[in-house]
């Protein structure tokens, strides 16, 4: 593709006011980084071994084909067309633009808890700068008597060592009692719990501020704007490094990984097949779930960055590339994550599912404990928790780049688009101000509520309309025409049946699954009270509520005597809808102010054409434009 259109003169298929990639590799890598998450690293490993192991990737991919890579393409292909964000690619059906604002309340929210989560990895990428882990033993302030670590102190003084001596010696002893007849209190957990955060007992119990995790929440707030500080010209040149380098981390940690005792084991637990639970419903579920969380699917990224591709870019092929990519790394770091879980099992002579774990308590308590056992285990500390930064600030550029792109293209004056910087740093620090809450003693708490109930659901009914309104309400046929005007071939069949049909079903099957299998959310042992739920439920249908709002609004506003004329005037596609280029605006979108755009060109070429002939049926000729616009030639001798 390179972005002619047979009969039309070459174009440069920039957008010089809004901007555009660098180049295509800037957005793959963008996307990459904005699909391949935390949840990743942290969330599909313990989903795989739990639903069968091996056998759960069968569901996994099948989810993949039928809805997670047309999902990808149809969000992706959107956004390009119309060369605006998630409010603006609403002119195809304006009643349906409640969706778009759905989509920012729903990353919004992702984007307040998802940076506290980045500022905690960096809490521990700085707490892993020194000789000796802080999690390793159980002889700090912070640890209480039931702590038992995994390690036997060793490199200390000998006055030290000869006091505490009897001390390990019994603890050895007891060491697997410990483990098997009680909940072992590691002390990686007292670290998390008692330190780090100071948890408090109760959701309501704020406490104070942790002070250190305030101020790591602000370093991620400045390390965000700075990379978007000139929009995705800046982003997409980060992106090199940020979206590429956890795989070297992911690499190293695999290596080293499967070189140790017990590693096998671990890997065999995260890939045996499990035949029988195929026939699971909710392993069906989980992995479809899992698939749409994942991908990024209704969050309002994929149209955002899909809005600054060049118009006649292959979106198709983007999509397929990115959604496999993104199961991909899902699967390698399994092995990244078990291999060390397997080994740290095997040093305790228990079970590897004594030791797994998923969420926060993978990343910032069994993880972490197992590093200790390593040699050097700072320095596999500090790769670890930079990974994990790097993951997710990739997507959190997207998340905050979503946000301002709305507001920049609703707005829309010349002021706010030269000003997009400050429209950045105003969304960073309403959302650093948003996110303290999150830093205080009962932080943990509102972060997993606002994980759990934030989007949930609300995403899955946001993806669902946001289906039946490209195909049904404005028209297959006539989006399956977009698709081949921008890329120059029709959509492959197999992607319209899924867009028509499979995806919005199995979108169906996910709510209803969502649904059935809803249980009131719990951290350990501490069961939320009934009105944080309710908090959880307002924050979920914030997102939602803004459809049916805002299309009553636009029904109201429509032109029409009764409802029913109102109601499909409101459906009409906006006279803007279309390419945002002039030049590219032909056919049933050559407006008749785009119309008188393209024709100065050709009016040009014509002059010149004209002046061309003039010249060589005179040998000398000069051209004088008249002011009013006609011109005159007169012979002069030659000098």
């Amino acid at each position: 593709m390179n972005g002619a259109v047979p009969g039309e003169p070459v174009k440069t298929d920039k957008n010089s006011r809004r901007g555009n990639w660098g180049n295509q590799i800037e957005f793959i890598l963008t996307s990459v980084g904005y699909a391949v998450g935390l949840g990743n690293v942290w969330r599909f490993p313990y989903l795989c071994y739990r639903n069968g192991g091996g056998a759960f990737m069968f569901p996994y991919f099948i989810m993949l084909v039928f809805c997670g890579i047309p999902l990808f393409f149809l969000e992706l292909s959107f956004g390009q067309f119309a060369s605006q964000g998630c409010l603006g690619v609403w002119r195809i059906s304006p009643m349906f633009k409640g969706v778009g604002y759905g989509m920012m309340v729903v990353s919004t929210y992702i984007g307040i808890y998802y940076n506290v989560v980045i500022c905690i990895a960096f809490y521990y990428f700085f707490s892993s700068m020194t000789n000796l882990l802080p999690w390793t033993y159980c002889n700090n302030p912070w640890n209480t008597p039931t702590c038992n670590g995994v390690v036997t102190p060793r490199g200390i003084n000998n006055t030290l060592a000869n006091v505490t001596r009897s001390l390990v010696t019994g603890a050895a002893e007891v060491a697997v009692e410990v483990v098997n007849k009680t909940k072992r209190t590691s002390p990686s957990e007292e670290y998390w719990k008692h330190y780090v955060l100071q948890i408090s007992d109760d959701i309501g119990n704020f406490g104070e501020v942790r002070l250190p995790i305030l101020g790591c929440l602000a370093v991620s707030w400045v390390v965000v704007f700075l990379c978007l500080i000139r929009g995705v010209k800046s982003s997409g040149k980060v992106v090199y490094f940020t979206a590429t380098f956890p795989y070297v981390v992911l690499t190293i940690l695999f290596i080293r990984g499967i070189t140790l005792e017990g590693a096998v084991t671990g890997i065999k637990y995260y890939l045996t097949p499990q035949w029988h639970k195929i026939l699971d419903a909710k392993v069906w579920g989980d992995a479809a779930s899992q698939i749409f969380y994942s991908l990024g699917c209704a969050w309002g990224g994929l149209i955002t960055m899909a809005s600054y591709n060049k118009f006649h870019n292959n979106c198709y092929r983007d999509s397929i590339i990115i959604s496999i990519t993104n199961c991909a790394t899902s699967v390698y770091a399994g092995f990244v994550i078990f291999s060390i879980l397997g080994f740290m099992a095997h040093h305790l002579n228990v079970d590897v599912s004594e030791v797994a774990d998923h969420g926060p308590g993978l990343a910032f308590v069994a993880y972490p404990e197992a590093l200790t056992l390593l040699p050097i285990s700072p320095l596999w500390s500090l790769l670890f928790f930079f990974m994990l930064i790097l993951l997710g600030l990739g997507t959190q550029f997207c998340l905050l780049e979503t946000l301002v792109t709305a507001i920049v293209d609703e707005i829309g004056t010349d002021w706010i688009v030269r000003n997009k910087t400050v429209v950045t740093g105003g969304v960073a620090i309403v959302g650093f101000l948003l996110g303290v809450p999150l830093t205080t003693q009962a932080g943990i708490y509102w972060l997993l509520l606002m994980d759990n109930y934030a989007a949930s659901f609300s995403l899955v009914i946001i993806s669902c309309i946001m289906c039946i309104c490209i195909m049904y309400v404005y028209g297959h046929k006539k989006y399956f025409k977009d698709v081949e005007m921008m890329l120059g071939f029709p959509p492959p069949i197999f992607f319209r049946v899924c867009w028509r049909f499979v995806s919005p079903i199995i979108i169906s099957f996910i709510l209803i699954f969502t649904v059935i299998q809803y249980k009131p959310i719990t951290y350990n042992d501490y069961v939320y009270p009934g009105w944080s739920l309710a908090i959880g439920f307002l924050m979920a249908m914030s997102s939602v509520i803004c459809i049916p709002i805002y299309a009553l609004y636009k029904i109201a506003k429509s032109e029409g005597t009764t409802f029913l004329e109102r109601l499909k005037n409101s459906c009409k596609p906006d006279v803007k809808w279309g390419p945002a280029l002039s030049e590219h605006r032909i056919g049933l979108y050559a407006t008749p102010g785009s119309e008188g755009e393209v024709e100065v060109r050709p009016l040009k070429e014509e002059l010149r054409e004209k002046e061309k002939e003039d010249e060589k049926r005179d040998e000398i000729s000069l051209t004088i434009q008249g002011s009013n616009g006609s011109t005159e030639h007169n012979t002069t001798p030659s000098a």
